[in-house]
């Protein structure tokens, strides 16, 4: 019981922050997934359960940008049939890996993120024009985002909402406020794609899951309402923390 109690200080503060963090600009899971390794669980039931925890933070976030109008529905839903598709092919491949090679694997994804985040100087400005595409190229252009970003997010997963997020401005011309919901919504299809199969090979850990997802919760809507009352402003600001976190994470795996 003690050492229950010690693994739910650990991992519930930091659950919040990445919950917080990752319902305005992404990256949440460079905070979320050492928690749960430096709590003492394995990767993969670290991976399990920090899919488990996120995806109920992501539905609190998506609510609430579904709520205040942040959310291009179709975007998104085309985008959440990508993540699905592509979180499948990836969860199956991360549990064929050992537990060594899936930690190598997210060691060499964080300086492949910061270096495409660095890329992105033109990003933060708000689109006062609406957003206006043919539907079969959104819809394509959607889909193949979310199946790209959705491979990634199964098989490695930090950094997955902030793809998504440079996916639609990036391809699609959405401003950054928006992008994250739509983001929000697709991210919550990869994961619960991920949750199912995690939890079939018994690779999620209830005890601590389901706590640490009350946190994301609460971290995850109180995220997405400062996001809204800041618009893209607020959605840049908080890129560029992830961003350091990036940087903080690969350097501690190097000296660690």
């Amino acid at each position: 019981m003690q050492e229950y109690i010690k693994m739910l200080i650990i991992v519930c503060p930091l659950i919040f922050l990445a919950g917080f963090i990752d319902s305005i600009a992404g990256g949440g899971g460079l905070i979320s997934l050492p928690a749960y390794l430096f709590a003492g669980l394995p990767a993969h039931y670290a991976a399990g359960t920090g899919k488990f925890s996120s995806c109920c933070g992501l539905a609190s976030a998506s609510f609430k940008y579904i709520k205040e109008g942040k959310v291009y529905m179709a975007v998104a839903l085309w985008s959440a049939l990508g993540c699905v598709a592509g979180a499948g092919m990836g969860t199956r491949l991360a549990l064929y890996f050992e537990e060594r090679t899936l930690r190598m694997i997210m060691l060499v994804a964080i300086p492949i993120v910061a270096v495409f985040l660095l890329g992105r100087k033109d990003m933060g400005r708000d689109v006062s024009e609406p957003f206006e595409m043919e539907r079969k190229k959104q819809a394509l252009l959607s889909f193949l985002i979310g199946l790209v970003v959705g491979m990634y997010d199964g098989l490695i997963g930090p950094g997955a909402g902030t793809f998504l997020i440079l996916g639609f401005t990036g391809f699609l011309g959405i401003d950054l406020l928006r992008a994250s919901g739509c983001a929000k919504v697709s991210n919550m299809a990869s994961n619960f794609t991920s949750i199912v199969l995690y939890a079939s090979s018994g690779k999620i850990m209830y005890g601590i899951a389901v706590p640490a997802a009350l946190c994301s919760m609460l971290g995850s809507y109180a995220g997405a309402r400062y996001a809204v009352k800041g618009g893209s402003s607020k959605v840049r600001k908080m890129m560029l923390i992830v961003l350091v976190l990036l940087f903080v994470k690969l350097i501690y795996d190097l000296i660690a």
